[in-house]
């Protein structure tokens, strides 16, 4: 075990925290708008991130929604690849236990090639329990097919020819072309909210990636470092802050997003709920002035946003990326573009500097070439 001089010293040598935007490509029936047009302004949103100094861009996926919530990450994230040059493009999460792993592995071979080697691999096991009904897929045994699925895209990514004998899955003499542009493979980062899935990313996965959850689950993850044979330097953690949008004044912002912040906060708080999972609150917010209550720094200022996020991450060195929705359901992506503005001139700033022992930014990134 280090001692703590040599820790602080380890940890105040990585690199700057990096930040990161979500996209769902929603577009809810009340406020709808032409999906052709939502797509093509919302690209342009991305490029605009991407110049204002952003990160990382992140795409989510679900499936027979009402708002058409993006079910297709992998031509969104070749999409976006081809609009932009130098931010990483990441999937958080893809549900890997509904696709065919092969498809998935070439596929995202396909979207690291087009962006030059930035794309990060996120997937996850699923809980929307409609999408497993649907695919024909047993809810209950998603876990070990998530686990046989993540090792072929794995072997796909990085071995000549393979052969997989599983429960769920049989190929014979895979091989997978053309290969990713990261050698020996993209990053995988893992999405996470239970202790199963908390192991495999500690187990199969370079990182992990926590919606919604904080730092609460953070101890767990170190848990199943030490117990899958690595060490807390291993630790790669993305969140989303606090707060969910920077704004010039936060009482304006709730009289004109309140109602979409609540359409989305409901929504999730009933896939939670199905799936027996106490993510979003044991009772959907009952009203805007509800959620406000129950989230009060959802709209902050840029001076706010600093300050709570420095809080969040007190003592968690092990964060190294944060990442928010960039559009509120419903929202024009035009709107939104104000917010990325503060965002971008006053937080991503602050904490672009080497991090203090408290609040380092946690593990260095993958070269743009692979994974060290």
């Amino acid at each position: 075990m280090f001692s703590r001089a040599k820790r602080v010293a380890y940890w105040r040598g990585r690199q700057a925290m990096r930040f990161g935007l979500w996209y769902d490509f929603r577009n809810p029936p009340q406020w709808a708008q032409p999906f052709d047009r939502l797509y093509a302004e919302t690209l342009e949103h991305i490029a605009e991130a991407e110049r204002l100094g952003f990160d990382d861009i992140w795409t989510s996926e679900h499936h027979f929604t009402e708002d058409g919530y993006s079910p297709s990450l992998l031509p969104l994230c070749a999409a976006i690849a081809a609009r932009t040059h130098r931010v990483q493009i990441g999937t958080n999460v893809l549900l890997l236990t509904l696709h065919n792993p092969i498809h998935v592995a070439e596929a995202g071979a396909t979207v690291d090639i087009l962006s030059s080697g930035r794309f990060i691999f996120g997937p996850a096991v699923g809980y929307k329990r409609d999408e497993f009904a649907t695919f024909g897929i047993d809810y209950h045994r998603r876990g070990r097919l998530m686990d046989e699925a993540l090792e072929i895209v794995r072997r796909c990514w990085t071995e000549e020819r393979f052969s997989f004998h599983g429960r769920y899955f049989t190929f014979e003499d895979v091989r997978a072309t053309p290969r990713p542009v990261q050698k020996p493979r993209p990053p995988i980062w893992v999405g996470a909210f239970s202790e199963p899935a908390l192991r495999r990313a500690a187990r199969m996965g370079d990182g992990l990636l926590i919606g919604g959850a904080g730092t609460r689950l953070i101890p767990a993850y170190l848990d199943a470092l030490k117990a899958a044979g690595k060490s807390e330097h291993d630790a790669h953690v993305a969140l989303t802050p606090r707060w969910g949008a920077v704004v010039d004044d936060p009482e304006r912002a709730w009289a004109e997003l309140g109602e979409k912040a609540l359409y989305r906060a409901r929504l999730y708080q009933r896939w939670f709920s199905d799936a027996g999972m106490n993510v979003a609150g044991a009772t959907p917010p009952a009203s805007v002035e509800d959620l406000r209550a129950r989230n009060p720094e959802l709209f902050v200022t840029p001076e706010q946003a600093v300050a709570s996020l420095r809080r969040q991450l007190d003592g968690w060195p092990q964060v190294e990326r944060i990442f928010w929705w960039a559009i509120f359901p419903g929202q024009r992506p035009a709107e939104a573009l104000r917010s990325l503005e503060l965002a971008a001139k006053h937080v991503l700033p602050a904490f672009a500097g080497k991090a203090a022992e408290d609040t380092a930014s946690g593990p260095p990134q993958p070269s743009p070439r692979g994974v060290e």
